[in-house]
C-alpha cells in the first residue's frame, strides 16, 4: 500500500488517491464529450444530478464515476456520447487495495444527505483536528516523509469542509469513549481534539454520541462502520481495515448495518450527555 492511496475515512491512511491512468482517462473523455455538447461543468452538473464539484473532480481522474452518471450522460449528451463514455468506463481499472474503493466512498460521501460513522478505532477523520492528525500520520509504517505528511494533512482537511459546505446533510457520530482516554499525541493534542469536537458538536446538522467505556450492551462488536444515504435515498455501507476496504450496496447487508447503528445510536450516551462529557474531560486535563 502506498502512502498516497486511497485514503481511509477515520484512519492514518491519506485522503487523496494517485490517480490513475484510466481515471484520468475517462475524466478526459468526459470533459470532451460535454465540451463538445456546449456545456460547462455548470450547466452539465446539474442535468446528471450531481454537484459541479463532483464533476470536476472526476474530470480530473480524482473520483470513480458512479454507474448513474454513464446512464444519465444518455440523456444529455446523447447516444452516440453515451457509448464513448461507457467505452471509456469499461477501461477503468481498479487497483486492489484502499485507492479504488475509497474514490467511490469518497464520491458518495460528496453527495450524501445522511451520513453516519462509527469507529472504534481512531476520531472520524471529519472530526480530527489538525494537531491529532499530525499524531496519526506521525506513527504511519512505513514513515513519511515530511513532504507526504503534510499532503496528507491538507488532503484531510480539505475534506472536512463537508460539515459546513452541506449543512443539509445529516450527520451522526458514534465514537468510543477510550479513543478520548487514550490521549493520543499526548495531553495537549487531546486537548485540542476535545475542544474541537465540542464546537463541531454546535453545528445544527452534527449529532455526536460517545459510547461509555462501561456498557454492557453494546451492538458495535463487528467493528468500525460507515453509511451513507444518497440523493436518490438509497443507502450504501463502507468498512476498512489493515490496507483492504469494501463498499456494501446489497440492501440486505446495508439494513443489518442500519440496524446495527440505530441500535448504537439507543446505547451510546445522546448528544447533550457526550457534550457534557467532552467538556469535562477536557476541563481535567
Amino acid at each position: 500500500m502506498t502512502t498516497d492511496n486511497g485514503g481511509g475515512v477515520g484512519g492514518g491512511r491519506g485522503c487523496e488517491p494517485e490517480l490513475s491512468d484510466s481515471l484520468k482517462t475517462f475524466g478526459a473523455v468526459l470533459k470532451a464529450l460535454r465540451e463538445e455538447a456546449g456545456l460547462t461543468q455548470e450547466q452539465f452538473a446539474p442535468l446528471v444530478r450531481y454537484s459541479p464539484a463532483y464533476i470536476a473532480k472526476i474530470e480530473q481522474g480524482k473520483r470513480f464515476p458512479p454507474k448513474e452518471l454513464l446512464k444519465r450522460s444518455d440523456e444529455v449528451l446523447g447516444a452516440v456520447a453515451a457509448r464513448v463514455l461507457g467505452a471509456a468506463a469499461k477501461s477503468l481499472t481498479r487497483k486492489a487495495g484502499l485507492a479504488s474503493w475509497f474514490r467511490q466512498w469518497a464520491g458518495i460521501e460528496e453527495e450524501a444527505v445522511s451520513l453516519y460513522a462509527y469507529e472504534s478505532r481512531v476520531v472520524p477523520g471529519l472530526l480530527q483536528p489538525e494537531p491529532y492528525i499530525r499524531a496519526i500520520f506521525d506513527r504511519h509504517l512505513p514513515p513519511l516523509t515530511e513532504e507526504q505528511s503534510d499532503h496528507q494533512v491538507a488532503a484531510r482537511l480539505t475534506r472536512q469542509q463537508l460539515l459546513a459546505e452541506r449543512p443539509n446533510t445529516t450527520f451522526s457520530f458514534v465514537i468510543e469513549q477510550a479513543l478520548l482516554e487514550r490521549r493520543m499525541g499526548g495531553t495537549a493534542v487531546t486537548k485540542v481534539l476535545l475542544g474541537h469536537l465540542i464546537a463541531v458538536g454546535q453545528y445544527r446538522n452534527v449529532e455526536l454520541q460517545v459510547m461509555p467505556l462501561l456498557q454492557e450492551e453494546h451492538s458495535g462488536f463487528e467493528g468500525e462502520m460507515y453509511l451513507a444515504e444518497t440523493a436518490d435515498h438509497r443507502w450504501v455501507g463502507y468498512v476498512e481495515g489493515h490496507g483492504t476496504s469494501t463498499l456494501i450496496s446489497d440492501p440486505k447487508a446495508v439494513s443489518q448495518m442500519l440496524q446495527r447503528y440505530g441500535k448504537m445510536r439507543s446505547q451510546a450516551l445522546s448528544h447533550q450527555a457526550t457534550v457534557s462529557l467532552l467538556d469535562q474531560m477536557r476541563g481535567v486535563l
